[in-house]
């Protein structure tokens, strides 16, 4: 599949056994560590070489001005740009008085390892220096996911052919030389030095940096402390200024001696608290560390991680890269939310400054159904801070001319930072995305408190702007013109069906939640008469069909548009934004993510009222040929809808692609950080796709069937208190409760009741053939096309 591998196949570590500076910014995005809170990119302990800095904080940003040729009403004056903090990884090496660097004298041997279960970083390194001096360098690195603040490193040398001097200087480093950019240049200086001093301390073991953003005023404090062992004398040095903490240690070893030292980092953030009061905050994170110390932090963390995968696991028979690959995919969608804690869940988590570290509707449709069937706590907080940003989604529909909230479509604080209407603005399925989330978490956990306190409210504000932006013409029907859908290939158009069937959805959901919650919506406003037009809007909704050529449209008129000239479009010139004007692509035939193919899983049960299989099958055929996948969202959802069409080996194909994405840095820009919808994806392809894996209501139905790479499936979910196992086989599957009281689901139709673990196990006839539908030139799904860099 891959021939040049960066990384080898293991089923519970990504390790890589040599370092290869060219591919250094990818591998930092790779062995990025994060919780949610904090993000540590895995750069080298010693801070260079490097390929990109990254220390992050969710939440913290800067601002910019955003470039307009032309200013227009309801542009968004500001940007927001996730910025690197002050750097607590750092532990600059010196032998003998020269600075260990692996650009110069001889490595031996280099070996990183991310451990999936411990939740660690490990690295191994012998190193010999230009005068001829050899040392062995040991450290473990974490980022805490039981304590929110803290992320902390054991850094270990030792000598191994002479006597040797060694000094370890530990630093806090604010305001961090970065790489060039290729972006706006007015913003590139606007984010120059974004953090203005206020505090230095270095005492003793103890380092502290407080900071101020310059535009957005946001306060950052990063505090350390170090415990430090080696079997002779130590010495010990400490200073600081305004934008540097340091403490230097030293120490004379002999061969097979050992200079430890365990480095533990506080952070915090806050826009209104004092600066004592955020010295005092990251003060305490430390002090409650160093009750359990650095093996307590270990130890924390494997519990938690056991915890997670005893209900979370996917174990994939037959294909190796695939199971390492879901693990590492499920490891980074845990680790972008699991203590976001009502911040957003970034495009690319904590793991690189791509996409300036904004959110978009991808959280709610790809990496929150992970999260909601495996680690649902984060799901409620992820809500909680849309539910936060409401009053500026308000503004912003106020602004528009709209009611209810119109949600940004990327931002990091709540407010629109997207300065391209067409693919920004006009994208207004996000409102619907946050309702079918939260929808979602509801009918998985039966939490009625939530639902009554964040949900409703979520739900009332999203119905108000889909019957504000609607309207219904002459002949009742509901139309929602002039938007945008998942595919930004084709912008502002009339009746967007995934836009359409998702407002749909949200409308119907708000009015029964209403009907549930009736004094609670009654503060809100609402009434029968506003909730009956959320109904009425909702069944005369229009699904834009073409009965001549028999599949559903993506928009109104999307068939009658010219197809693209595929046959003149080389294979150097995807994807097509980046070589030809959106003039052209907009009015085009021509697919950038799987956007009718979408609406086809996430609102399955309309398709199932209206359609048969056949025509499921026949509007996959239409739209495959015309998708380009220039988008990493778009190979998971090929692949659940392949699987559901019985292409089994395209959906193969497309899971594998998906699964991939960073680990062969498919799309060659995984050094700005991870794809985590695509990560997310991976699980859906195997446990929607080939799982079949379907919420009905407020139950589960399943529909299996396996590609013939796997020899079996086994994957486990949290749905209203239980924990349920499925294992696929090629020939049947098997369903038990590994926790939780009895529970009935649907298996291809049939009613099955699971209780206790004692499997109850049931046939899986084969797929109905049908033949596999073609893609265009240069975009058949799977890697093989897309070598990595260097790959002859």
């Amino acid at each position: 599949m891959i021939t040049n591998r960066t990384y080898t196949v293991e089923p519970w570590r990504v390790r890589e056994t040599a370092l290869n500076l060219d591919l250094l910014a990818q591998s930092e995005s790779v062995f990025a560590l994060s919780n949610g809170h904090v993000g540590w990119r895995g750069n080298l302990d010693e801070g260079e070489p490097h390929g990109l800095p990254g220390s992050y904080l969710n939440g913290v940003y800067e601002l910019h001005p955003l470039p307009y040729a032309e200013a227009g009403y309801g542009y968004p004056e500001s940007g927001q740009t996730v910025i690197n903090v002050t750097n607590g990884k750092l532990l600059r090496l010196l032998v003998d008085d020269e600075p260990f660097d692996l650009r110069y004298g001889r490595l031996g041997k280099h070996e990183r390892t991310l451990d999936l279960r411990r939740g660690v970083l490990e690295r191994t390194c012998e190193w010999t220096s230009p005068a001829g001096t050899t040392v062995r360098v040991r450290s473990t690195r974490l980022v805490s996911l039981t304590q929110r603040a803290i992320a902390a490193v054991e850094y270990e040398v030792e000598p191994l052919d002479s006597r040797t001097r060694i000094v370890i200087q530990s630093e806090l480093v604010a305001n961090e030389s970065l790489p060039g950019s290729d972006g706006d240049p007015r913003a590139a200086q606007a984010l120059q030095s974004p953090l203005e001093p206020e505090e230095d301390l270095a005492m003793g073991s103890r380092l502290r940096l407080v900071h101020r953003t310059r535009r957005s005023g946001i306060r950052v404090a990063v505090a350390a402390d170090h415990v430090v062992d080696a079997p002779g004398e130590i010495t010990t040095s400490s200073e600081s200024n305004a934008d540097v903490s340091r403490l230097s240690i030293t120490s004379v070893l002999d061969p097979g001696e050992r200079l430890r030292v365990q480095k533990t980092v506080a952070h915090g953030w806050s826009g209104t608290r004092s600066r004592p009061a955020m010295s005092d905050q990251v003060e305490a994170a430390l002090a409650a560390a160093a009750h359990g110390g650095w093996d307590g932090l270990v130890a924390e963390q494997r519990d938690y991680l056991d915890d997670f995968w005893a209900r979370a696991d996917v174990e994939v028979h037959g294909d190796e890269e695939i199971q390492q690959a879901v693990r590492f995919a499920l490891f980074h969608v845990l680790q972008a939310g699991a203590r976001a804690e009502q911040r957003a869940i970034p495009a690319k988590g904590l793991t690189g400054s791509g996409y300036d570290g904004h959110a978009f509707w991808d959280t709610e449709m790809f990496v929150l159904p992970v999260l909601t069937y495996t680690a649902p706590k984060a799901v409620a907080e992820a809500l909680r801070w849309r539910q936060a940003t409401l009053p500026a989604a308000r503004d912003r529909a106020t602004q528009l001319g709209l009611r209810g909230a119109a949600f940004p479509w990327r931002t990091i604080d709540g407010s629109e930072g997207s300065a391209y209407w067409p693919a920004g603005t006009a994208a207004f399925h996000v409102a619907a995305d946050i309702a079918h989330a939260a929808v979602r978490y509801t009918a998985a956990t039966g939490d009625t408190d939530f639902e009554r306190e964040t949900v409703l409210e979520l739900l009332v504000e999203t119905a108000r702007l889909w019957r504000s932006l609607g309207h219904h013409d002459p002949h009742g029907v509901f139309h929602i013109d002039g938007v945008t859908g998942p595919d930004e290939y084709s912008a502002v158009v009339d009746d967007n069906t995934y836009t359409n069937l998702m407002a749909r959805s949200n409308l119907l959901a708000a009015a029964d939640v209403c009907e549930r919650h009736p004094e609670e919506a009654t503060r809100l406003g609402v009434d029968e008469e506003e909730s009956a037009a959320w109904r009425d809007a909702a069944e005369a909704v229009h699904i834009p069909y073409n009965e001549e050529i028999g599949v559903h449209e993506q928009h109104a008129g999307f068939t009658r548009h010219q197809r693209w000239d595929f046959a003149n479009t080389g294979a150097d010139q995807y994807p097509l934004m980046l070589h030809f004007p959106y003039f052209d692509v907009y009015r085009k035939q021509v697919v950038k993510q799987s956007d009718l193919v979408l609406a086809m899983y996430t609102c399955g049960s309309w398709f199932d009222a209206h359609c048969d299989e056949d025509q499921m099958a026949a509007n996959f055929a239409y739209y495959e040929p015309l998708t380009v996948r220039d988008s990493s969202l778009s190979a998971c959802c090929q692949a659940v809808v392949a699987a559901q069409t019985g292409h089994l080996r395209l959906a193969y194909d497309y899971a594998t692609e998906a699964a991939l994405m960073d680990l062969a840095d498919l799309e060659h820009n995984t050094r700005d950080g991870l794809h985590i919808a695509s990560l997310a994806g991976t699980w859906m392809a195997l446990v929607a796709g080939f799982g079949g894996t379907r919420r009905d209501g407020d139950s589960l139905r399943f529909a299996p069937r396996l590609p013939e790479k796997f020899s079996r499936l086994a994957f486990r979910l949290q749905f209203r208190g239980r924990c349920l196992r499925v294992e696929i086989a090629p020939d049947r599957a098997s369903y038990s409760l590994l926790a939780g009281p009895p529970l009935t689901i649907h298996h291809h139709g049939t009613e099955v009741h699971v209780e206790g673990e004692e499997p109850v196990t049931l046939g899986i006839s084969a797929p109905k053939w049908r033949p596999t539908p073609e893609q265009p030139p240069h975009r058949r799904p799977g890697v093989t096309e897309r070598p990595v860099p260097g790959e002859e």
